[in-house]
């Protein structure tokens, strides 16, 4: 799919500098579209909205198809009276990079606490009724895969053992006399659950209406696995390669590469395609027909795994010996096509990518990505680099899983630093912008800018260091990054690189309520 010439800012939620402690979907994310919107950007790329689990990474959610009850908006339940101000008023302000552990313990229970709230006064209060209609709408909708959720929300808290797979035997294979009985027992907790996701959905759609009034498009991510302890493997346990006992037999990872020299032992259980091609690739249909609602553009990540996948048996530690085995590719994406219709797909396609992968993206007319930082290490990078990019291509001076600009300035060797400033001109120590402006200029079809590198942040903004399990995922914004002079300088880059368009063209696409 082709898309306009636009630019964006990359940003997960959870860096917002909003109330509670994490970035939430409140007043903070409203504030960030304006800045947008001011900055004449058209693109909002976040990482995947999945609840998270051990390491709190959104690449190893514990569901495909829910929001994270972290980025819930404390502050607009108070205004929807589900809770009252002076409950929340305790909280972690603005400032300092997430807790998590304190989100956990300090805010999530005030977040049952407002859903057992909705749930006792919705049904009789006047004020509340249109939303517990909206509720029982959404419970309908989105019944695939609502109820299962709450279930293993309920059960992981309920068992405390760190994953489903140490759960009882009878409750872990799903046994319909188990089902019932923690029915029976934790009914007002699965409503809870429900309730909480209803709350993340409207929160979502509110921030979706907003960017879209103003022609910014919400660019998600979808990860190519799922995580072992997961409400899909539970659910779902056919669909992967599992022993009798539900233990994974073969599981995913990456080879040694630029990030590790013993690659990347993800741990996410593979999928038996064979099943999933024999029912017609059933649950990824609904699981991009998720992401199509969630998001405007859908990037894809580890596109190269759709061709082809690294198979780690479980018991290696590393994930040296693994092997390449073939995916369904062109099949499991024409069956989308099928059933969805065209989709606004981008291809995560960096790392070792061989013909038969650049293949697949073209002929399914995906844009590929380039990323600035990894041009300037030798001739054999330079596809990375401005001269060579395609217009089929989506740009970033760096990712989620790079260091920051500044930060991977600040550690360059002298030939690394060399190579940049006969690109850039004289940097003076702060290649940032001069990058930025580079990226912007290029003919891909979207520029994509973290915002660290706006803010010339150093190592200590970095979201994420792949293979290093414990640190990642806490940064935050400080409180008043977004200043006007900002935006005017990005709306000036904006005007001057011909990127102040809708990325899906003059014809306003419809936000899903």
């Amino acid at each position: 799919m082709e898309f306009e010439r636009s630019s964006g800012v990359l940003l997960h939620v959870s860096s917002l500098p909003s109330y509670g402690g994490i970035g939430d979907l409140g007043p903070m994310a409203h504030e960030f579209v304006a800045f947008l919107a001011a900055a004449k950007q058209h693109v909002w790329q976040v990482l995947p909205l999945c609840p998270t689990g051990y390491g709190n990474s959104p690449y190893a959610g514990s569901s495909a198809f829910a929001g994270n009850p972290y980025l819930i908006s404390l502050e607009y339940l108070c205004d929807w009276g589900w809770i009252e101000v002076n409950r929340i008023a305790g909280l972690a302000g603005r400032g300092g990079n997430v807790d998590f552990g304190q989100v956990e313990q300090r805010k999530l229970p005030l977040l049952q606490e407002a859903a057992g709230n909705f749930l006792d006064r919705a049904p009789h209060d006047p004020r509340l009724a249109a939303q517990w209609a909206e509720f029982e709408a959404f419970c309908g909708a989105e019944s695939s895969w609502l109820s299962d959720y709450a279930f293993y929300a309920v059960l992981r808290r309920e068992f405390n053992t760190g994953a489903w797979t140490a759960w009882p035997e009878p409750v872990r294979k799903r046994q319909p006399a188990a089902l019932a009985q923690i029915a029976a027992q934790h009914g007002r907790a699965l409503a809870q659950e429900q309730v909480l996701q209803f709350a993340f959905a409207k929160q979502w759609s509110a921030l979706r209406k907003v960017a879209a009034d103003h022609a910014i498009r919400i660019l998600g991510d979808v990860a190519i696995f799922v995580n072992m302890d997961s409400a899909d493997v539970w659910v779902h346990p056919e669909l992967f390669e599992l022993d009798e006992e539900l233990k994974p037999i073969r599981i995913a990872g990456v080879p040694p590469d630029y990030f590790s020299p013993t690659g990347q032992r993800w741990g996410n259980p593979l999928y038996r395609w064979d099943v999933l091609e024999a029912r017609g690739f059933d649950w990824w249909i609904e699981r991009i027909r998720r992401a199509c609602a969630l998001y405007d553009l859908v990037r894809l990540d580890h596109f190269r795994g759709f061709e082809a996948f690294w198979a780690i048996a479980a018991e290696e530690e590393t994930a040296i010996n693994g092997k390449w085995v073939k995916a369904p590719g062109l099949v499991l994406f024409r069956a989308l096509e099928s059933a969805l219709g065209p989709l606004p797909l981008i291809a995560e396609d960096l790392g070792v990518i061989t013909p038969e992968v650049d293949a697949l993206r073209l002929e399914l007319g995906m844009p590929g990505m380039k990323v600035l930082q990894f041009g300037f290490s030798d001739k054999s990078a330079h596809m990375h680099l401005p001269q060579q990019f395609t217009p089929g291509t989506v740009a970033y001076t760096g990712t989620h899983d790079n260091d920051t600009t500044q930060g991977w300035w600040n550690t360059a060797n002298a030939a690394t630093r060399a190579a940049v400033e006969a690109f850039v001109g004289p940097a003076g120590g702060r290649p940032v912008w001069p990058l930025i402006r580079a990226t912007e200029a290029s003919v891909a079809e979207l520029a994509i800018v973290p915002v660290q590198d706006l803010l010339e942040l150093g190592s200590e903004a970095r979201m994420n260091t792949p293979a290093v399990g414990a640190g990642n995922w806490g940064w935050r914004a400080p409180e008043g990054s977004w200043t006007p002079e900002l935006a005017v300088r990005l709306a000036a880059l904006v005007d001057v690189t011909d990127r102040d368009n809708d990325p899906l063209g003059p014809v306003t696409r419809e936000v899903p309520s």
